[in-house]
């Protein structure tokens, strides 16, 4: 007899995770895209940021190889959404061009005769 608890075994217990975007597609654990969806849900208020953040952390996770589980617990130890970001660029640039990094904030000076003519 099943009951709530019980898991049916000739169910998928599967998730599709997909980015129509970038054209990413896998299926994952639904346990896993569980523990990390809520966790996200968890520090942003919108679900649709907390949905993008989920499958940016599942691409991280296939394209180096590593579990996805043990990917959110490093970045579970951010204090501050501005960590957070900053650990994500991290993995995204590591799968980018250099020519398009995310989260590099250097401001740009401008030349100094340009700027010279410019009327506040």
């Amino acid at each position: 007899m099943a009951t709530v608890n019980y898991a049916n075994p000739k169910k998928d217990q599967t998730v599709r995770v997909f980015d129509q975007f970038f054209g990413f597609e896998i299926n994952v654990e639904a346990n896993d895209y569980d523990a990390v969806y809520s966790y996200f849900r968890s520090i942003y208020t919108d679900a649709t940021a907390a949905g993008n953040f989920t499958v940016t952390l599942f691409r991280i996770a296939n394209e180096q190889n590593i579990n996805v589980l043990s990917l959110l617990k490093q970045i579970q130890t951010s204090t501050t959404t501005a960590e957070l970001d900053r650990t994500i660029a991290y993995y995204l640039n590591n799968m980018r061009s250099n020519s398009t990094l995310v989260g590099v904030s250097e401001p740009t000076q401008p030349n100094y005769y340009a700027s010279r003519n410019v009327r506040a």
